[in-house]
């Protein structure tokens, strides 16, 4: 253990040598963002420049800023789709990069439809690796003692699929917690799991997570921590929890395991580890059977210090529904990373959920900016540099990589929150693409999520929130009109919201919207007034399994935030209790025009 003196970073105290280290190495990426990135870029040009896809674009050895970008296309997946598909095929020779693609990420598949391979290599294992390290130096510098206990983290992974020509496709944290840097990683006292790797690695979602409750439930009070991927993933456990705890105590209370476990890894290294132990199960079934779940996770988990979980872009819906079920504990969001690329971390992960920005790390790849006003434009307008973003306004981000992606279209809108030294910090605004639109009108994530937002403070009176929202464009009526399913979470059933609120409801939301819909529905007549379809507790949950079951990945798993396809739609109708439309026209004048 160093001294003291040497543990002082300029962010803090750090709690080890590692921790310190850590951080001073961010301090020193930070300070000359625009030398790394320089350096990274040529780094992958000259890696790859014997590649068919550089190769292309005649760039002559150069490796500089200027040359690259007036040579090297900006481009989306559709671009090199057949690329990767003749990779995915079994075409062995460099197309993307030099290195040896190793496998396949494969994205969540549910911001546009279909799922998208991402190729990787090993490198970038270990460069995701090195991102996922960095989280602990800078949790303890704001939660002190975490070493001293366990995160209870609900992680899971999915089956991989073989592309023709024999690559492993899967998501990328399925790939890093079967890899051996995760499986066999040295012994951290600051981030010990409460799940054993057998569960977590169990590609059956309900042995997976019965396990991983289970244990959860028997170290209760060493946990400090609770968590998932998303805030969904957790929501889904409480869920869990709340379908299964007489089981859950039983085992507890007999020392058994439920004979629905049937992997045998798990069994076996449950085997040593359960005892009988009344008292807990008893516990855990007051606390469960008397129908008041406000504030579980600190009950059961009475030492947790903050909640681990991605709360930002569409995922902030989730932020009542956690606050309800934790009691109020911090809600944390550390990584901001995808399929295609890790990008960065908060470096103040226990700011408000609301407050939640990523210092963008330009070692781990080369960044580049497109001004979101312009990203719909015809002709590509100039890109920024990551140091040479303005504070306040939005960009889409684009990413060149190691693995071979060159000017690549992440769809990711990020606002520019400030600086960490040269470094930007980004607030996470949502995916770019468009989900809702009847004519003219085109209404994002970002404008849905807000409107529900709006909507919803109306129903606090009656001590109700929004568990979980999709959408629809119904235009099969005339004009068309928005559909919004609504899961709500009622808190007091002796003052539900009637139809008149949920009708005020439907207003506050189209009062919401950008000025093209309100045209829309006040001036145009072209689109109907908006509808609200309240559905049943427990629907979304439905939604999810049915997705695993078509084969999305349970770790991964987003609530599409607009629902397309049509059998989706008819188990969402099937679930509907109530249904509501806005009572009148939302506000709307002629926009004077400069």
């Amino acid at each position: 253990m160093a001294n003291a003196t040497s543990l002082s970073t300029p962010l803090g105290t750090a709690a080890c040598e590692k921790h310190a280290k850590d951080i001073q190495f961010i301090e020193e990426m930070t300070k000359k963002a625009n030398t790394v990135q320089e350096a990274v870029l040529a780094e992958i040009l000259t890696r790859n420049a014997e590649t068919e896809y550089l190769g292309r674009y005649q760039l002559n050895g150069a490796t500089d800023r200027e040359t690259f970008k007036s040579k090297i296309p900006v481009i989306t997946y559709e671009d090199i789709q057949p690329e990767i598909q003749r990779i995915a095929n079994g075409d062995r020779s460099s197309i993307l990069s030099s290195e040896p693609i190793s496998e396949f990420f494969t994205s969540s598949g549910t911001s546009g439809g279909e799922r998208k391979l991402m190729p990787t290599t090993q490198e970038e294992l270990d460069r995701r690796q090195f991102l996922h390290n960095l989280v602990t130096p800078f949790m303890n510098l704001y939660v002190p003692g975490l070493e001293q206990g366990k995160g209870l983290y609900f992680l899971f992974v999915k089956s991989g699929t073989k592309t023709p020509g024999g690559l492993l496709a899967r998501p990328a944290l399925t790939c890093y917690y079967n890899s051996d840097l995760f499986k066999n990683r040295p012994y951290d006292p600051y981030n010990v799991y409460a799940s054993p790797i057998e569960a977590i690695l169990c590609t059956d979602s309900f042995q997976s997570m019965y396990t991983q409750m289970l244990c959860g439930l028997y170290q209760q009070k060493q946990v400090l921590r609770v968590g998932a991927v998303f805030a969904s993933g957790l929501l889904r456990a409480i869920r869990f929890l709340q379908l299964n705890w007489q089981q859950l105590a039983h085992d507890i209370s007999t020392g058994t395991l439920n004979p629905k476990i049937t992997d045998p890894s798990i069994r076996d290294c449950m085997s040593g580890a359960l005892k009988p132990n009344p008292e807990l199960a008893g516990f855990i079934t007051d606390e469960c059977s008397g129908g008041n779940w406000e504030g579980i996770i600190s009950r059961i988990w009475p030492n947790t210090k903050l909640i681990d979980v991605i709360v930002t872009g569409s995922m902030a819906q989730y932020i009542p529904t956690l606050d309800y079920y934790s009691g109020g504990l911090p809600i944390v969001s550390t990584i901001y990373a995808s399929s295609e690329c890790y990008f960065g971390i908060n470096l103040k992960p226990m700011c408000k959920p609301s407050e939640v920005s990523y210092t963008i790390l330009p070692n781990f790849a080369y960044f580049e900016f497109l001004p979101h006003e312009l990203s719909a434009g015809d002709s590509p307008p100039r890109l920024v540099d990551l140091v040479d973003v303005e504070v306040g306004k939005e960009y889409e981000l684009v990413v060149t990589t190691y693995g071979g992606l060159y000017r690549y279209r992440v769809g990711d809108i990020l606002r520019v929150a400030g600086f960490h030294n040269s470094a930007p910090q980004f607030h996470f605004v949502g995916r770019k693409n468009v989900l809702l639109s009847i004519e003219a009108d085109k209404t994002d994530e970002a404008d849905l999520q807000k409107a529900v937002e709006s909507a919803s403070e109306l129903l606090k009176e009656y001590n109700t929130s929004v568990v979980e929202y999709t959408s629809y464009a119904d235009t099969k009526s005339i004009p068309g009109h928005y559909v919004i399913y609504w899961e709500l979470l009622v808190k007091d059933p002796e003052n539900v919201p009637g139809e008149e609120m949920m009708k005020q409801c439907c207003l506050a939301m189209e009062e919401s919207m950008n000025s093209v819909y309100r045209q829309g529905r006040v001036a145009d007549n072209s689109i109907g007034p908006l509808e609200i379809r309240v559905v049943k507790s427990g629907t979304f949950e439905e939604l999810m399994d049915d997705a695993i079951s078509r084969g999305a990945s349970i770790g991964q798993y987003k609530v599409p935030r607009c629902i397309k396809f049509a059998p989706v739609l008819e188990l969402l109708d099937s679930r509907v209790i109530s249904a509501c439309f806005s009572p009148a026209c939302p506000h709307w004048t002629p926009e004077r025009r400069r």
